[in-house]
Parts: C-alpha cells; sequence; structure tokens
C-alpha cells in the first residue's frame, strides 16, 4: 500500500513538472513569436522564419531536457521521500501491524486461556456436582445403614484385624453388655466363647463360624463372619448376634410335647396289650373277662379322647379348623352346658348353682368352639371338686364384653402352676389326672379356641379352697362398633 502511494507522489510531482515546463515553453515560443512579430518591420522575414524556427527548435530541446531532467529529479526525489518520509511510515506501519499481531496473538491466547480456563471450571462444576452426588449418595446410603443397624433386633458387632471394636449396635450392647473399651479377646472369654480371631480369619474354612452362649435367662446365638478390604485382604470380623430363647423354648416344648403323646399312647396302649395278652394266655371265668374288657375299652376310649384332641389341636395350630363365627345367646348356651353337666354333678351331691342377669347382649363368635370350653371348664371343676361341694356359674356383662365366671370349692391350683396349665400335657396332679380319664389338653384347646374367637381366659386359684375362672367374650354391640369404625374409616379413605 505504501508503495502504491509512493508511486502516486512520483507521477504527481512528475505530472505537474511536466504541465509546469509546457506552460513555461509555450510562453516562450510565445513570446519569441511576439518578438519576431515587432522584428518584422527591421529584419527580412526569411531571416526572421529562420531565427524563429531555430528558437523554437532550441525552446524545445530546452523543454525536453528540463522534462527529462525534471523526471529524473522527482524519481530521486520519490526516492528520497520514501527513505525520509514513506519508509518511517511503512515501518511504523509494520511495527503497528506487527504490534497488533502480536497483541492479536495475545489476545488469541488470552481467549484460549480463557476458553481453556472455562473449559476447566465446567469440568470442575461438573465433577464438583458428581462429587456432590456420590457424597450425597454415599451419606444417605450410610445413614440408611445405620438407621438399619440401629433399629435392628439383632446384634452386630464389628472388629478390625487387631480385635478393636469399630462398630457396635444398641442391640449388641443389650445382648453382651458391652463397653466400648472391650475388644474381641475380653469379650467372649467372659462368656466361655472358644474362639480365635486369627483362626476365623485366615482359616475360615476350617473354623467353626457358629456358636450359642447363654446370658442369664437368654440364649444367645453368635455368628461369626470374616470380611475384606477394597484390595480384597483380611480386615476384621464381623459377628452377628441373635436371641433365640423364643426358638430354644420352643424346641424345648416340641421335643417335651412328643416325648408327652408318646408316653400318653405308650400307657393305654400297655395296658390293653396287658389285659388281651391275659385273656388269650390263660382261661379266665366270665366277671374276671368282662372286667378286662372293660378296662381294654376304656384304655381304648382314653386313647381315642386323645388322638381326637390331638387332631383338634393340629387343626387349630394350622389354622384349618372351621371357625363360623355367629350372633347368639351366651346365657342360654351357658345354661344348656350347666344343664348337661348336671348328672355328673348329682353323682358327687355336688351344689351346683346357675346366675344370668337379663341384660347380656349377643355375643359374636363360635358357637360350637364356645360350647367346647364352657363343657371342658364346668367338666374340670366337676372333677376337682370333692363331694357336696359347690360349682357356681354366672353370666353377666361388663366393658362392652359378655363373661362367664364358673367358681367351684375344689383342690385348687398352686399360685406357682398357674402360669403353666394352659402348656400341652401340662398337669398339676398328673396321676390323678389319668385316674379320672383327663388328657391334659383341655385348657390347651380351650386357650386356642379362645384366641381364635378373639377372647380371653384368667384362672385364679388357691390350693384347698377352689378355683375361679372369668371368660370374656365380645359382643354383638362391639361386633357392630368394630364395622361402624371400619366403615367410617374408609369413607375417610
Amino acid at each position: 500500500m505504501l508503495r502504491s502511494i509512493e508511486i502516486k507522489i512520483v507521477l504527481i510531482f512528475t505530472i505537474i513538472g511536466i504541465i509546469a515546463i509546457s506552460s513555461l515553453g509555450m510562453l516562450l515560443i510565445h513570446n519569441l513569436q511576439k518578438a519576431n512579430v515587432n522584428m518584422n518591420n527591421i529584419i527580412e522575414i526569411s531571416e526572421i522564419n529562420s531565427i524563429m524556427n531555430t528558437q523554437i527548435y532550441q525552446t524545445k530541446i530546452i523543454m525536453c531536457v528540463c522534462m527529462i531532467g525534471f523526471v529524473i529529479l522527482m524519481i530521486i526525489m520519490g526516492v528520497i521521500i520514501s527513505k525520509s518520509i514513506i519508509s518511517p511510515i511503512s515501518n511504523l506501519i509494520k511495527s503497528a501491524e506487527n504490534a497488533t499481531r502480536t497483541e492479536k496473538n495475545k489476545f488469541l491466547n488470552q481467549e484460549k486461556k480463557k476458553r481453556s480456563i472455562n473449559d476447566l471450571v465446567t469440568a470442575f462444576d461438573i465433577m464438583n456436582n458428581e462429587l456432590k452426588e456420590n457424597l450425597n449418595e454415599a451419606t444417605r446410603q450410610s445413614k440408611q445403614m445405620e438407621t438399619i443397624l440401629l433399629h435392628m433386633t439383632d446384634g452386630i458387632l464389628a472388629f478390625d484385624i487387631e480385635g478393636r471394636i469399630i462398630h457396635i449396635n444398641p442391640a449388641a450392647k443389650t445382648f453382651l453388655n458391652i463397653d466400648k473399651e472391650d475388644n474381641f479377646e475380653k469379650i467372649f472369654e467372659k462368656y466361655n466363647v472358644d474362639i480365635n480371631l486369627e483362626k476365623i480369619i485366615y482359616l475360615e474354612n476350617w473354623t467353626s463360624s457358629e456358636q450359642k452362649i447363654n446370658v442369664e435367662d437368654r440364649t444367645i446365638n453368635l455368628f461369626f463372619a470374616p470380611f475384606k478390604n477394597e484390595n480384597d485382604r483380611p480386615a476384621g470380623v464381623i459377628v452377628v448376634i441373635q436371641d433365640i430363647t423364643e426358638h430354644v423354648k420352643l424346641d424345648t416344648m416340641r421335643k417335651r410335647f412328643v416325648a408327652d403323646v408318646s408316653h400318653e399312647l405308650k400307657t393305654p396302649i400297655t395296658s390293653i396289650m396287658g389285659y388281651a395278652d391275659t385273656l388269650l394266655e390263660s382261661e379266665v371265668d366270665s366277671e374276671i373277662n368282662k372286667k378286662f374288657l372293660e378296662r381294654i375299652s376304656a384304655e381304648a376310649e382314653r386313647m381315642a379322647r386323645l388322638v381326637s384332641d390331638l387332631l383338634t389341636l393340629s387343626r387349630y395350630d394350622t389354622s384349618k379348623a372351621k371357625i363360623e363365627k355367629t350372633e347368639f345367646d351366651l346365657g342360654e348356651l351357658v345354661k344348656y352346658a350347666f344343664d348337661g353337666m348336671d348328672i355328673e354333678m348329682k353323682k358327687k351331691e355336688q351344689n351346683g348353682e346357675c346366675f344370668v342377669t337379663s341384660n347380656v347382649p349377643l355375643v359374636y363368635a363360635d358357637k360350637n368352639g364356645i360350647e367346647k370350653v364352657v363343657i371342658n371348664i364346668l367338666s374340670n371343676a366337676i372333677k376337682y371338686t370333692p363331694e357336696k361341694g359347690s360349682i357356681k356359674v354366672y353370666v353377666g356383662f361388663v366393658y362392652n364384653d359378655a363373661y362367664i365366671k364358673i367358681i367351684d370349692t375344689g383342690i385348687g391350683i398352686p399360685k406357682e402352676e398357674l402360669d403353666k396349665i394352659f402348656e400341652r400335657f401340662y398337669r398339676v396332679d398328673k396321676a390323678r389326672t389319668r385316674e379320672m380319664g383327663g388328657t391334659g389338653l383341655g385348657l390347651s384347646i380351650a386357650k386356642e379356641i379362645l384366641d381364635q374367637n378373639d377372647a380371653m381366659i384368667d384362672i385364679k386359684s388357691e390350693v384347698g379352697k377352689g378355683t375361679e375362672v372369668v371368660i370374656r367374650i365380645p359382643t354383638k354391640q362391639t361386633k357392630n362398633s368394630k364395622e361402624k369404625i371400619e366403615e367410617e374409616q374408609e369413607v375417610s379413605i
């Protein structure tokens, strides 16, 4: 661009010089012609023309020389101007361009850096958000795990590889009375547990990982399991502590039940086999024969009652017993059952009375089941009340429940035995109960039936003074109020 400016300047000066020289030449020629006209009167025309041509020619030559010289001078001036003026400007422009280019590069670099920084900031923001989400998720899972461990009924104990406690939940503290400063060996040595931390960690497949201990009146099961760190290296041991007291009790009851059933069946079977073998192996008179057969029949009947009671209990245990709840008059049912036992009471000359209040509402329960319970309780009262004793029955209504109260003056039950009388095959006096034909399952069946009917039974007794049995059964009014509450709840939902 500067080169074109330089050329333009030279051309402008050249043109101006040419115009100036041309004008000057034309002016000289004009003056010569004018001088020649003035000289026409003095000198001849031929001489004038010759002189005039010579002067014009000389003038033209001078003009040409002047033009050439001027052109050369302009070129020199252009070069001088270029070097003295244009070149500094050009250098200045180049410097400015370089500076501009440098600034531009710096700007571009700064923009790149800004973009890089922005990209980096964006990346950090994304990483920060992801990290926050991961931390929130980890915190949520940690709190969730802490909540689970806090409210678990099983105890959880975690030990590091040195045997120090790294985690313990409240259940574990309760089960083993653990102090935070206790270590693995100290805790389990206290309960005589033969366990070794190193063996559990390094010889898991060769070490028993489950043991049972007794803590006060409870049976505790301990399960040991090693755990590893992120590098798949042994890191410690977790101990799961379970209270299996109820399981042990149920297992004990099951074993005792099986033993009791076997014993109860073995006794009549032995009697039947003994009498039958006697009849087969020897000749006896008709009176002894009849006596033995009666005994066999009685033992067979006893076995039948036992099997029937066992089947009844089994049906209630497996919820297969047919329960048909209806509304019925409890007073009429009790009086009917009481009248049916009148013959048994008269045999023992017992004084029996039944009282029913007039305002007892209808009850809502399984009528057949409640009748079995009443007959069972009355039967026990008659059996264990001596001759000329007293048996009184009351039917009434209190706190939305109908009740049956049976009071006798029998032999009574020891206070320490009252909690066990609903256990299967439990008898206060086994010899006397067996002699009277009892199976030891009557109260167990009664309790199962009452539980199925949302009813309750309570027994109070004193040895030598008698027994009081109170049975509470839901009434029609209670049933209707429950249905009304359920309907109101459904409407509100």
